[in-house]
């Protein structure tokens, strides 16, 4: 039977679920395989996945309309804040690498 156990009467539902009823069931187990195994390990491990060599969390100071346009634009374009802004980076420094720096934000710093 293929049905949704909410579409089942008491009947049906206790039948369905018999297997469930038994306090041990590690007699039915087996050991992982390597593929099983690997999934564990990832499962596992805390934190957020490793981009490159890792990432670091960094406090910046951004004026507050440009960090609402900044937020309003990674959403819309479904980005997070922080890849837009390493996006930016990187393409700001592969510009810069070129020689091609907006000096006039670079004077307006100075």
């Amino acid at each position: 039977m293929n049905r949704k156990y909410w579409e089942m009467n008491s009947t049906e539902l206790a039948d369905a679920t018999r297997a469930f009823d038994k306090e041990f069931v590690a007699d039915k187990s087996k050991p992982l395989d390597a593929a099983d195994m690997a999934l564990h390990r990832k499962a596992a491990k805390p934190g957020r996945p490793k981009v490159g060599k890792g990432a670091y969390r960094i406090n910046i100071t951004v004026e507050q309309q440009l960090l609402a346009r900044t937020d309003h634009f990674a959403k819309t374009h479904g980005l997070t804040r922080s890849q837009l802004i390493a996006h930016a980076l990187r393409h700001e420094m592969a510009g810069a690498e070129e020689g091609k720096i907006i000096n006039e934000q670079r004077t307006k710093m100075m």
